[in-house]
């Protein structure tokens, strides 16, 4: 009899179909409508691996109706929506997908800080509006970045992809991190600092830490107090590490002067939200990995490594060994 594997969203035909070789396959339908609780509640008990994402909050109390479960396959670096001490209880093995996305996520992110500082989306939207009525000096007029000073709190692998980015603008770079990374520092030409320096110095200021209950709010009205009136703000990483209220009131007073947003604490974010009427808050909806290749590819290591699991053996990317 054929293993069970549920999947919570439409994914690439390719992955599915390498699961269906050895795998009973189920998928809800929809690509843009997250599988509700109750479905997820039923399909959980019986099924062998999980194909989630990382919409997906696969807590404790859910994992506990799980009688048959050997893996839960998350499609994304981050797996903070999983409980991963719940898991492990119950010997199920939980995977991601690091490394694949790195570029393509470090090509969105430096897009971002690009769009931010030259107002890309606030003058397409003053053309499109038809407000372009001549040609003015100081029409909107933006920030440079070449030669400009970023600064990147989290130093993983995306986070050096984005400095070795920067470094052909010409960029100084420093960065912070729980611990320093001589190699990086030499072959890419970086300057570790602390914090408050970061902040303080940074034209550019890169979160690329991942989301724990160490780095919720690591952001907030404290530090941008000691940032440049002119430094920018972009956040790739998670939403919930930059307080959103006090980046909101940031932003009013004047204490910096943009910010690129790609991640928010609840997503999708509220119409309402107060960030969306700032014209200096440049947003994209969670699209940090979102190139053809990288989603199709993640999909890929997703269902090997789900299927490692199912077959009783270690798979690549392991969250919990």
């Amino acid at each position: 009899m054929k293993p069970k594997v549920f999947i919570t969203r439409q994914i690439p035909e390719a992955a599915i179909r390498k699961l269906e070789e050895t795998c009973e396959v189920a998928v809800w339908k929809y690509e843009d409508i997250p599988v509700p609780r109750d479905v997820l509640e039923k399909e959980i008990t019986e099924a062998s691996g999980l194909f989630c994402m990382l919409t997906d909050s696969i807590d404790a109390a859910l994992i506990q109706k799980a009688n048959k479960l050997k893996v839960i396959s998350n499609l994304a670096v981050g797996y903070n929506n999983i409980d991963i001490e719940a898991a492990s209880e119950k010997g199920i093995k939980v995977t991601n997908t690091p490394g694949v996305l790195t570029e393509t996520t470090a090509d969105l992110t430096f897009a971002l800080l690009m769009a931010t500082a030259r107002r890309i989306t606030e003058a397409s939207d003053f053309l499109r509006a038809g407000e372009w009525k001549t040609w003015s000096p100081m029409l909107l007029t933006g920030q440079d970045i070449y030669n400009r000073t970023l600064g990147i709190i989290g130093l993983g692998r995306i986070g050096e992809a984005i400095a070795r980015r920067a470094k052909g603008f010409n960029m100084n770079v420093v960065y912070h991190n729980r611990s320093r990374k001589p190699e990086a520092e030499e072959s890419i030409g970086l300057t570790y600092v602390s914090m408050d320096e970061l902040l303080q110095t940074s034209d550019y200021v890169c979160i690329m830490t991942p989301y724990t209950n160490e780095t919720k709010n690591l952001i907030h009205a404290e530090h941008f107090k000691m940032m440049k009136e002119n430094a920018i703000l972009i956040n790739t990483a998670r939403g919930g590490i930059v307080n959103e209220k006090d980046l909101y009131d940031a932003l009013i007073n004047g204490e910096i002067w943009a910010a690129g947003l790609d991640v928010f604490e609840e997503e999708p974010v509220p119409l309402d939200h107060p960030l969306l009427t700032l014209p200096n808050v440049v947003t994209l909806p969670h699209i940090g990995s979102a190139s053809i290749s990288t989603r199709s590819i993640m999909a890929e290591v997703a269902a090997s490594d789900l299927l490692k699991a199912v077959n009783g053996e270690t798979p690549v990317h392991l969250v919990n060994p």
